[in-house]
């Protein structure tokens, strides 16, 4: 679904991303790590429309993205989270779903003059399926809160629920699991095996977690400045010398 071939991207002197060339199969839970400054989020942001790359190519379902703006990024339904999640947070939660599809009648302004009767309906069709997404990451009893109340957990389950809103084909996740307690964090699991294996999304996400990612990722992607240094299914990453040494330690020798 996502090709990556011979990307690279420099700040100054930094070489962040260096001939980096992967793969990220439809229909899977792909998993990215690596040490800190190895270039991973810089990679989300070049694939996203971030950041621009020096060289290289970006495909997505055969079509070359490299370049394209986040907003267009948007429209070929790639959804990407971040590790500080980024919610609307002087919204409620319900509203920050509702936000979320592209087109809607309201956004025009003529459409709320002549157009009102269409409006109210597209907007109780949003409600109805931003009220089933919720009930879907259980949040619908937190759906008249404001965004920024939530917990940690609790903003990632709603960036999940975001996501589903914009009916996406791939999504990227930034350290999902980054600052949530175990409860959430295996309703955080349960919900992207359930998206990837009812809805048909594919993820590819950073975490430094490892058991989340040996337990969720198949296959799994290691990047080490800047490049990518092995791949293979998560039996096989906890074998592999090299990763072993410079980014698991000895915790599964």
């Amino acid at each position: 679904m996502l090709e990556i071939k011979h990307l690279e991207k420099s700040f100054g002197g930094l070489k962040a991303v260096n001939d980096c060339s992967l793969k990220v199969r439809e229909g899977s839970i792909t998993g990215l790590i690596g040490p800190n400054g190895a270039g991973k989020t810089t990679l989300f942001n070049i694939i996203t429309g971030h950041f621009k790359p020096d060289r290289g190519n970006i495909y997505f379902q055969g079509e070359a993205i490299g370049g394209l703006a986040p907003h267009q990024i948007f429209k070929k339904k790639i959804y990407r989270t971040f590790q500080i999640t980024r919610e609307f947070s002087r919204m409620t939660v319900l509203e920050n779903l509702m936000i979320m599809p592209e087109n809607q009648i309201g956004e025009h302004i003529l459409n709320t003059w002549f157009r009102p009767s269409s409006i109210r309906h597209q907007e109780k069709e949003l409600r109805d399926k931003a009220l089933e997404v919720l009930e879907f990451v259980e949040l619908s009893a937190l759906k008249d809160e404001y965004a920024g109340s939530l917990s940690g957990g609790q903003k990632k389950l709603l960036e999940i629920a975001r996501s589903m809103m914009a009916n996406p084909r791939m999504v990227l996740l930034d350290e999902p699991g980054a600052g949530v307690n175990p409860t959430l964090m295996r309703k955080l699991i349960d919900n992207i095996k359930t998206l990837r294996d009812e809805k048909g999304m594919t993820f590819f996400l950073i975490e430094h977690d490892m058991n989340l990612v040996m337990n969720l990722c198949d296959p799994v992607i290691v990047m080490s400045e800047g490049t990518k240094l092995a791949e293979g299914t998560a039996d096989e990453i906890k074998k592999d010398e090299r990763v072993l040494e410079a980014y698991l330690g000895g915790q599964y020798r």
